[in-house]
């Protein structure tokens, strides 16, 4: 995971069933990719998930991209001869 997520996304056996959530809160890192997906601005996520914090939708955004890098299989090379 890239080193800005700084830890802020976390999973725990105990918390959602292990699912990845943001630390110290019960906010599913799902949750907050599929509001982002159907257009929801961070100002509104933020509103509706008091206990996230700016970085946490900055966490989710790395996160994502991170997760998208290591899916996506690395473009072929043309041969140029």
């Amino acid at each position: 995971m890239p080193e800005r997520l700084n830890g802020r996304i976390v999973r725990d056996r105990q918390v959602c069933n292990g699912d990845p959530v943001f630390k110290g809160t019960r906010v599913p890192l799902r949750t907050v990719l599929a509001s982002l997906a159907e257009g929801d601005t961070a100002e509104k996520i933020l509103l509706d998930f008091p206990s996230l914090k700016s970085e946490d939708i900055q966490a989710a955004i790395a996160f994502a991209a991170a997760s998208a890098e290591e899916d996506l299989p690395a473009p072929a090379i043309p041969d140029l001869r």
